[in-house]
């Protein structure tokens, strides 16, 4: 079984226009920050002075790729000529890995939101060929993430597999590495009633690329919504303790998409993902299958 070799380490911020002032203003304190993100979608073709403007960051630091449309579990075809912008963007900014979700966003048209694939035999072996597919086109391995969901589509009854035993199934089938999301298991480990601690720990941590941390709003005590707009809560820091004692410290990355506080306050939580990795490479690593 493959290793997902990330050449990343530390901590990292997704870049967001509004941070760009902020942390080109601030140097001393951008250096708190070990490597960025963004959706390469938002930023290939863009050109004059916010191309410039980011290139000055992919120049200071690594970078990584999450993206947002590629609609792996949609029925439409795949959209190569998309792929092809994607694949020249990770070339010219030396983009360390290519993830995306898994899930679907779009058919005929685009639906602006990340919708969850059916747990189903079927849908293993059809977002697997499809992954298969861009990965040979970029000539690189790729990396999926597991989405915050809602409802199950076609119902529970519908579901042939469990969420943790669809998502392995896919890495396996198209031999692809794994976005780690802690906010996502934790979301979705209340909304729909399973234990996020034993979703984490199933997963093949080998496959790992990295992982990402988060806020969410509590709509209710059952029913919480993945936003990226607030700070990170004390059960998510715990989760992400628990997966570097289980599969080892991986680079891992903060999200926030608005609401942003003042980057000082941002930059904390930034250190302390580095301190929750510092003290994880502190103590024993427990085995991942117990």
């Amino acid at each position: 079984m493959m290793t997902a070799d990330v050449p990343l380490s530390g901590a990292g911020l997704g870049l967001r226009r509004a941070l760009m002032g902020p942390l080109a203003e601030a140097p001393e304190l951008a250096g708190a920050i070990d490597f960025m993100e963004v959706a390469p979608e938002n930023w290939a073709r863009l050109g004059g002075r916010l191309r410039r403007q980011f290139s000055e960051f992919t120049e200071r630091y690594p970078f990584v790729c999450h993206g947002l449309s590629l609609s792996l579990g949609s029925p439409s075809p795949l959209d190569f000529e998309f792929l092809a912008d994607v694949r020249d963007f990770l070339r010219e900014h030396k983009v360390r890995c290519y993830t995306e979700h898994l899930s679907y966003c779009s058919d005929d048209g685009h639906l602006y939101d990340l919708m969850p694939m059916p747990f189903t035999e079927e849908a293993v072996h059809y977002a697997a060929g499809r992954i298969r597919q861009v990965q040979d086109f970029l000539g690189q391995r790729i990396g999926i993430e597991h989405v915050s969901y809602y409802a199950a589509p076609g119902g529970v009854a519908a579901q042939q597999l469990s969420e943790l035993e669809f998502v392995n199934a896919v890495l396996a089938e198209a031999d692809c590495g794994l976005l780690l999301d802690v906010n996502n298991a934790y979301v979705n480990g209340i909304n729909h009633g399973y234990d996020a601690a034993d979703f984490i720990r199933g997963l093949p941590g080998e496959r790992i690329m990295y992982l990402h941390v988060a806020g969410h709003y509590d709509e209710a005590d059952d029913l919480k919504v993945d936003t990226h707009g607030s700070n990170v809560i004390e059960p998510v820091w715990s989760l992400l303790d628990l997966a570097y004692r289980t599969h080892g410290v991986k680079p891992t990355l903060l999200e926030r998409d608005f609401n942003f506080p003042e980057l000082p306050a941002l930059l904390a939580e930034v250190q302390r993902i580095r301190a929750a990795q510092q003290q994880a490479e502190g103590r024993p690593r427990r085995e991942a299958r117990q």
